[in-house]
């Protein structure tokens, strides 16, 4: 997938569009008694919300009374998705549904009010590669990387061959402690 965005453009992101409260007033008039009550609950959700785009990760934080933030390091998004209705279409908004691998079968945020949202979707899906591509290693541990070229395909063919011989190596020393296997034991 190329990724035609600019980074330090949504970095700069912290607020939703105005679009967003244009839905959110419209959704309140869907059912006109209910308005009265909707639309202050909405106006404050839209006038209280803020996203935070890092290096590390993204927040996203909204409330008066009841104040609500979340924090996701972009090693833990496992899956985005972009949802709209025909409103939000209209009015060139759209939701990013990032999903984490929780428990949960929701998505761990919602990213809503954005009118850049392919662009935002491409950087998080290049944040979240990115610290994939970069595997931990441990001391005294090979790395292995998932590249295709043949330095790391050779690289995981020597590690796959001390595994093989370590297990081996476990399976004479069980071998030779069990006498009633006859030299075939099953571990």
């Amino acid at each position: 997938m190329t990724s035609s965005f600019d980074e330090a453009a949504i970095l700069r992101i912290d607020r939703p569009h105005p679009n967003l409260w244009k839905y959110y007033a419209l959704c309140c008039f869907i059912i006109p008694p209910l308005a009265p009550i909707l639309l202050p609950i909405h106006w404050f959700r839209y006038h209280s919300m803020r996203y935070h785009f890092t290096a590390e990760g993204v927040s996203m934080s909204w409330g008066i009374l009841f104040r609500r933030q979340i924090l996701l390091n972009y090693s833990r998004i496992q899956d985005i998705h972009l949802q709209s209705n025909i409103v939000e279409r209209w009015l060139g908004l759209a939701r990013l549904l990032v999903q984490t691998a929780s428990g949960s079968s929701t998505a761990e945020m919602t990213i809503e009010g954005i009118q850049e949202f392919d662009a935002v979707r491409d950087f998080l899906y290049s944040k979240m590669r990115g610290v994939k591509d970069h595997p931990s290693t441990t001391a005294g541990s090979p790395s292995i990387t998932t590249g295709s070229s043949s330095a790391s395909d050779a690289e995981l063919a020597a590690v796959l061959r001390e595994v093989t011989a370590e297990l081996k190596a476990v399976r004479e020393t069980l071998n030779r402690g069990n006498p009633k296997s006859g030299g075939e034991g099953h571990v």
